[in-house]
């Protein structure tokens, strides 16, 4: 008898019910004749601040784009210094580069993957020059914590910047992520808890000269139309299509969250000795990634595989083993990181799973060997 797959990721349910919603609101924009920096997109801006607790929210085209804008208006440039970690895809290594400016990086707690204010002493430790900014990121759709490491910044005189790309919505303390340091980012890539049809990304800050500075470099460095004054201008605004789209799924985000959360739990509930999950549903994690680590990772996913589970890797890379063109990462400690990227696994995670699909994967988590 053949097996059903469950698939790790299946965009086109993520629309299905909101369909309706979804056609009347491009109709909307079409009708319009408005399709970039319009009404959708400033009453989305305005939404997304208000709901993750900050003054501003700026859009831009893409997440790369938001981190890139972001450190460029705490001052990174040419041949500052950005620590950050060096598991978390090289998105922010890669904005860094596109500076002119070196990521150094930092090691990671092992058993959350997240950056720690120990690890970050640690790195502060190792690096002579002092850093112009700090990226947290907070990786799978948990929060790293935020305090402790702020703590260690302010100590050392250096701006936070969180990255929220998979953990918008999580909150500690009542408190959400994305206004719990200087500036922070998000992407909205569709694969992410609150994505669009297409890419889009924004910038968080409660800080008015960082908000106004994003403004500016986004669409040209203009001081007013076609009057450029402002250093590292752009072209990376989001259009109307998207903004009005995410306006229909931003008041759903929450309860996506908690069905992420949801599976987690029942995916928590079936772990054998094979695997250990590195997050737990609470609060502060939004279930982006469920992932496990398994000390035979290769044996753990065939199992996983032949059950009709399909896993991936987040990340298989670390940054600082990336073959960025002239690019040598400078000696860091950095131990945790490099045994996270050969003992990760990721598994199914999205609202839309079925129950059914869900204890297929509780099933194949009960019966690894």
């Amino acid at each position: 008898m053949s097996i059903s797959t469950v698939p790790f990721n299946d965009l086109s349910r993520s629309v299905a019910d909101i369909r309706a919603d979804i056609d009347a609101a491009i109709a909307r924009v079409v009708s319009s004749g408005w399709f970039v920096l319009g009404p959708e997109h400033n009453a989305f801006e305005a939404e997304l601040a208000q709901y993750v607790g900050v003054r501003h929210a700026v859009n831009v085209g893409n997440g790369t784009d938001a981190l890139e804008l972001a450190l460029a208006a705490l001052g990174v440039t040419n041949g500052s210094i950005v620590l950050t970690v060096a598991n978390a895809g090289a998105y922010t290594s890669t904005a860094t580069r596109l500076l002119g400016a070196e990521p150094v990086f930092v090691d990671i707690d092992p058993s959350t993957m997240l950056m720690s204010a120990e690890t970050l002493h640690a790195a502060l430790a190792a690096c002579a020059e002092p850093p112009t900014a700090i990226v947290v990121t907070h990786l799978y759709g948990a929060l790293a914590p935020m305090a402790e490491i702020c703590a260690v910044a302010r100590e050392a005189g250096i701006p936070v910047l969180e990255d929220c790309a998979q953990s918008l919505g999580a909150t500690v303390d009542g408190v959400k992520g994305g206004s719990l340091a200087d500036i922070a980012t998000t992407s909205f890539y569709p694969t992410k808890n609150l994505g669009g049809l297409g890419d889009g990304g924004a910038v968080l800050t409660n800080r008015d000269d960082l908000a106004d500075s994003v403004r500016r470099m986004r669409q040209y460095g203009w001081a007013s139309k076609y009057n450029i004054e402002y250093a590292h201008g752009r072209n990376s605004r989001m259009d109307e299509l998207q903004a009005a789209i995410l306006r229909v799924k931003l008041p759903l985000l929450d309860a996506g969250n908690q069905r992420r959360r949801d599976i987690h739990t029942a995916y928590e509930s079936a772990a054998q000795s094979r695997v250990t999950f590195v997050n737990t549903a609470n609060e502060s994690f939004i279930g982006h990634l469920a992932v496990v680590t398994a000390e035979n990772r290769d044996e753990v996913r065939a199992q996983l595989t032949a059950a009709g589970v399909t896993t991936d890797v987040h990340y298989p890379i670390p940054d600082f083993l990336q073959k960025f063109p002239d690019f040598s990462p400078r000696a860091m400690p950095v131990e945790a990181t490099l045994w996270a990227s050969e003992h990760i696994l990721s598994l199914p995670m999205f609202p839309e799973l079925t129950d059914a699909e869900v204890e297929q994967v509780v099933r194949a988590l009960e019966a690894l060997s």
